[in-house]
């Protein structure tokens, strides 16, 4: 014997648990913050910037300021688009002040 309102709302009796399918979520693009080198900024204040935005130990601050350095860039670290443009932000802002042509870029991984 089926209910009424079972016919009504088009589900058939037995039929089973109804499913529910989650939309796919796609894990967010990631992005490097690279350092760029010039013949100005002194090594200490980037070793500085790399402790205090990157939250480098001082040993690799200085691996990665020496890379820099050498190299002509160097990546500070892979993050989220709003991450890293918050970290870019911040280095230009921290150069700026301390008027140092320090310039720091993000580019998709």
């Amino acid at each position: 014997m089926t209910d009424k309102n079972q016919e009504d709302s088009g589900i058939e009796e037995g039929t089973g648990l109804a499913t529910k399918t989650r939309p796919a979520t796609k894990k967010p693009s990631l992005y490097r913050v690279l350092l760029l080198n010039d013949d100005y900024t002194p090594m200490e204040f980037v070793v500085e910037i790399l402790v205090r935005i990157f939250r480098k130990t001082p040993e690799d601050a200085a691996r990665i300021m020496l890379h820099v350095h050498q190299n002509g860039v160097g990546m500070c670290g892979v993050y989220t688009y709003e991450v890293a443009e918050t970290k870019v932000a911040q280095v230009m802002d921290a150069a700026r002040r301390a008027q140092h042509p320090l310039q720091c870029t993000m580019e998709k991984e």
